[in-house]
């Protein structure tokens, strides 16, 4: 979600001839909701791929905002494992389903390989911090900001793939759907509500554009859509879809409020270009980044 400072005021693509910043905005968003869903939609793999390569994405947009606040993290090295680590834990809950040896085996193997990432991280960024030093004057504050970025973004987006699983330890898209609708519904009501009625500030030094009218009004959409989505959900309780939504409700706006204190620490307004018209896609997928792990827990508690 993008930061609410207004901006610098240019010449409009409009004023220019071509397309405006509100026709960009549409165009793109449509493409990337239609990307995001169909990717969702159409199997475990193309879901897996899709949110590996989203991850990947939000990651190395992370690492570069450091590097403009004057850190100097190995964006490559965090990439690379945050990327594998969700590829992995991926590959692992397909195959769970297999009850045959091969399929024992590879739940072995790529728990082993996970294992292997984490024991050997800290090791490969000490080495890298050697080998560059003193070009880089804060050998363990830049490894500390891989590491914070794979806590911050990788292990909250690798959530999704248990936030997946149905009770039969099957993939089911609707589960993602669901958690989407739920998150738009919360950012546009918060939106059309703040827009119309909002007055009281929600953290004017973080993000001044956001009141609590707005906050409420996202809220009560959210639970609507919760109430909603049984529909789409038959088998999921009601009170399992209330609870969702007021976690929704709670967290995405601390996620979009964090995001925004991230960026105006580091000086810079969008944490990326790659959607014109929309930012990044860590400012796209920010409320992800607090939801998911407080689903996944209430999930697994559940069980």
């Amino acid at each position: 979600m993008p930061d609410s400072t207004p901006p610098i005021p240019t010449e409009t693509s409009a004023e220019k001839g071509g397309p405006s910043n509100l026709q960009l905005r549409l165009l793109w968003g449509i493409i990337g909701a239609a990307l995001l869903l169909g990717s969702v939609w159409f199997s475990p793999v193309t879901f897996g791929l899709f949110f590996a390569a989203v991850q990947a994405v939000m990651l190395w947009e992370f690492y570069r905002m450091m590097r403009a606040g004057g850190y100097a993290p190995a964006t490559w090295i965090g990439v690379v494992m945050g990327t594998t680590t969700f590829l992995v834990t991926c590959s692992t809950q397909v195959y769970s389903s297999m009850k045959d040896e091969l399929g024992e085996l590879w739940g072995v193997s790529v728990f082993g390989v996970v294992v292997f990432f984490l024991l050997v991280l800290p090791i490969l960024l000490i080495i890298r911090e050697m080998l560059v030093w003193p070009k880089f004057k804060q050998p363990f504050v830049n490894i500390a900001t891989v590491i914070g970025g794979l806590l911050y973004i990788s292990f909250p987006m690798t959530m999704l793939v248990f936030i997946s699983l149905s009770k039969a330890n099957t993939y089911d898209y609707r589960r993602i759907f669901g958690l989407l609708f739920l998150i738009w519904a919360s950012d546009i009501g918060a939106y059309a509500v703040g827009r119309a009625i909002g007055k009281h500030k929600l953290a004017p030094k973080i993000s001044p554009g956001k009141t609590w009218e707005g906050w409420a009004g996202g809220f009560a959409m959210t639970l609507l859509v919760g109430w909603a989505i049984g529909f789409m959900l038959p088998d999921m309780p009601l009170t399992h879809r209330l609870v969702a939504a007021g976690v929704v409700a709670v967290f995405a706006p601390l996620g979009d409020l964090a995001e925004s204190m991230l960026k105006r620490s580091v000086g810079v307004k969008d944490s990326g270009s790659i959607m014109p018209g929309h930012g990044g896609l860590l400012d796209r997928f920010d409320a992800f980044l607090l939801v998911l792990p407080v689903l996944a827990l209430l999930q697994l508690l559940a069980e």
